[in-house]
């Protein structure tokens, strides 16, 4: 026996040592590792499960791992982070790793897992198995399925890594309302997605969504019902809706990534007119920004700073996402810029976002457009006249897949200004889609008339479905 345990001191010195100096982290990796676990039947030393106070445990880079090992839940009870990036686990994943009460953040990426246990606690009175975990990352797998339980197994999860296996659908026990009340971010790039349910609408707090790389062929309306979505990414997917790729690479390009002009789009039925576009104190602009609550202009601008260093440190890098890439467009501002509608409520903020007020929705049938350039009225009236020109574009393409979903609000978080039509598309009765263009006129405070569009040298050359009434 004293033979025994001098071998495994002598293989495991670590273990030794963590227990000596009582350690809340311990990491296992580098040379030698791979051939102690393999002399251990590919599985961890149960007296690694001797250490009740570790906190942290991260084993990675070992090719002949291939499962924890018996006694892991029961001998780390106030594990709050457990890594094991990287080995061989799989190809299933035995329940020796629940319940873990107290764990917070569960990596599993980077093995040959292809399918997971049950979670525990499937009875409406059992406690769940993972009632703690906010992070889990199983990315770099070969999944095809995800457990129906999983959001009953870990209730708390706030972030959900699912990049690089094979997955083919999602469990509708995922969406369901109130399952995952705090997810965040969800990632499940590189994987062989065919739809994406309705439901994901229940997802509340959900700001990141990448399901890049799939095989996705449209995109649910209800995607809009997400109050806090900010960031989403479906490139490499064959949509047949190819509105939000033409919107974007319009801002893109000839609005110079809006540093040129910014475009925005509004729920007609929502604006009251007339408008007035203004310009106004930081601390004297207040607005109901798209997802947010009411906020004077310098505060919203303050709080997007504070956000955007905070995606810096996030993903060690220097660039960022979403609202926060046109932050410096502000710089040195006195005043900024706004659209007022007849009840006072500012709608817009160029370059920032869009109020919540006019939020194109689900039923929206009836479009306000705005562009606004700081460079020139003609550089304003080329926009809108490519914008309308790739909306006709688009209103043709949905009639011929038969989509009834209006044009996304996506671009809603840029604003407005000098030139504003309103369009209207219904079905018609040969199939086509019509689109009707309404000329709208920028008058000063004088009354004195500035500009109208589309005037009688706009839009000259237009496709048959398309009508503008001057």
């Amino acid at each position: 026996m004293a033979a025994a345990a001098m071998a495994v001191s002598e293989a495991w010195p670590e273990l030794e040592l963590a227990e000596r100096e009582r350690r809340r982290e311990l990491l296992l990796t580098g040379p030698g590792l791979e051939e102690r676990v393999k002399a251990a039947g590919g599985r961890l030393p149960p007296r690694l499960f001797t250490l009740p106070l570790l906190h942290y445990l991260e084993v990675s880079g070992c090719g002949s791992l291939r499962a924890p090992g018996p006694g892991l839940a029961q001998g780390l009870p106030q594990l709050h982070s457990l890594v094991l990036r990287r080995n061989a686990l799989g190809p299933g994943l035995s329940p020796e790793l629940g319940p873990l009460p107290a764990l917070r953040v569960l990596d599993l990426s980077g093995n040959a897992l292809e399918t997971l246990p049950p979670g525990e606690g499937l009875g409406p009175s059992e406690p769940p198995g993972l009632p703690q975990l906010q992070s889990l990352n199983l990315s770099g797998n070969r999944l095809r399925e995800l457990p129906a339980d999983l959001a009953r197994c870990a209730p708390r999860l706030q972030s959900l890594n699912l990049t690089g296996n094979r997955l083919d659908a999602f469990p509708p026990e995922l969406f369901r309302p109130g399952a995952l009340p705090l997810l965040s971010e969800l990632a499940a790039a590189d994987n062989c997605l065919r739809e994406l349910s309705p439901d994901i609408a229940h997802l509340a707090s959900l700001k990141t969504l990448d399901l890049s790389n799939n095989q996705l062929t449209e995109i649910p309306a209800e995607l809009a019902d997400c109050p806090k979505l900010k960031e989403i990414n479906f490139r490499g997917n064959r949509l047949r809706d190819k509105r939000l790729e033409k919107m974007t690479k319009l801002h893109d390009d000839l609005c110079e990534k809006r540093t040129a002009a910014t475009i925005a789009t509004h729920d007609l039925q929502a604006v009251r007119g007339p408008l007035l576009y203004a310009a106004r104190p930081p601390e004297d602009l207040k607005i109901v920004p798209l997802g947010r609550k009411e906020a004077k202009a310098k505060e919203l601008v303050r709080q997007l700073q504070l956000e955007a260093e905070e995606q810096r440190k996030q993903k060690k890098r220097q660039s960022v996402s979403g609202l926060h890439r046109y932050l410096h467009l502000l710089d040195g501002k006195e005043n900024y810029p706004c659209l007022v509608d007849a009840e006072g409520d500012v709608i817009s903020f160029p370059p920032i976002t869009n109020s919540e007020k006019t939020k194109i929705k689900k039923t929206t049938c009836n479009l306000f457009l705005e562009v606004t350039s700081a460079t020139s009225l003609q550089l304003c009236k080329d926009i809108m006249d490519s914008l309308i020109l790739r909306m006709a574009e688009l209103s043709k393409s949905t009639s011929e897949n038969k989509e009834e979903d209006m044009l996304s609000g996506t671009e809603a978080d840029a604003s407005c200004g000098l030139s504003d039509p309103n369009l209207t598309l219904s079905a018609g009765k040969d199939g086509q889609c019509p689109l009707v263009v309404e000329q709208v006129r920028v008058v000063d405070l004088e009354g004195s008339l500035k500009v109208v569009y589309p005037s009688k040298t706009d839009l000259i050359t237009l496709p048959p479905h398309v009508t503008v009434v001057r």
